[in-house]
Order: structure tokens, then C-alpha cells, then sequence
């Protein structure tokens, strides 16, 4: 049981690098800056806005999960919800990926189509990962 603790671990590191690098991808991949100008002054707040949520929740989940892993898989009540809640929006991050983001194109350097593999696989671990911790937590409670 003592390697989970481990894959909690790698999940976080994963999550804040995701958060890290988010930044970067919007501005150097996408270049989203210059498509948000082209939005309302509202409407380009609330994209930032939605913008900076994304990149702090992957923050915040990762952070959780480094600093109190044993916490996440004891099998309480709020260990189940917060699992739940973690696994949801990875779950719901990778249907996104594979239901709306093949439309567009990325870059066609290397480093960008690397980097595209790579994010999506960190994307389905953290939804297996937590989707199976959820599950634990369920089964302890019931």
C-alpha cells in the first residue's frame, strides 16, 4: 500500500507542473493573448479570469496531494468527495481533450507535438489515479 502514497506524489509534482506550465503553453502554443483581444473587455477578463482558475486548481490539487496523501486515501467520507471531485474534473479535462481539441491544430514543431503526447498522458493518469482512489474511499465508507 505504500507505493500509492508514491503515485499521490508523482500526481501532485504532475499537477503543479501542469499548473506551471500552463502560462507558457497558452501564450507560446496558442498564442491565446492574442486571440483574448479580440473578445469584449468583459468577455477577455472572464477568459483570463477562467484562465488563472484552471491553473490554480491544478495547483491546489497538486499541492493537496504532496503535502497530505495519506489524507487523500483513508478512506473518510471527505477523502471520497474530495477524490471524487479531483477525479471528476480530470475526467471531465480528458473527454474534453479527446471530444472538442483534435479539431484544432497545434504548432507542428516538434517540442509542441511531444509536449501534446505528454500532457495528455499526464491528463489520463491523474483521471485513473484519482478516478481509483475515489473508488477505494467508496468502498471503505460503504
Amino acid at each position: 500500500m505504500e507505493y500509492i502514497y508514491y503515485l499521490i506524489i508523482a500526481g501532485g509534482i504532475g499537477q503543479i507542473f501542469t499548473a506551471l506550465i500552463y502560462p507558457y503553453i497558452r501564450h507560446r502554443v496558442f498564442d491565446w493573448y492574442k486571440d483574448i483581444k479580440q473578445l469584449k473587455p468583459l468577455n477577455q477578463e472572464i477568459a483570463k479570469t477562467y484562465g488563472h482558475y484552471i491553473q490554480g486548481l491544478n495547483f491546489s490539487f497538486g499541492l493537496i496531494a504532496i503535502l497530505i496523501p495519506h489524507h487523500l486515501i483513508n478512506g473518510t467520507p471527505l477523502a471520497f468527495a474530495l477524490t471524487t471531485l479531483i477525479a471528476a474534473y480530470w475526467v471531465g479535462k480528458v473527454i474534453t481533450q479527446i471530444a472538442y481539441y483534435p479539431m484544432y491544430d497545434i504548432p507542428k514543431k516538434l517540442i509542441f507535438k511531444i509536449g501534446s503526447y505528454g500532457m495528455n498522458i499526464l491528463f489520463v493518469f491523474f483521471a485513473c489515479l484519482y478516478t481509483l482512489i475515489s473508488l477505494y474511499n467508496l468502498r471503505a465508507i460503504i
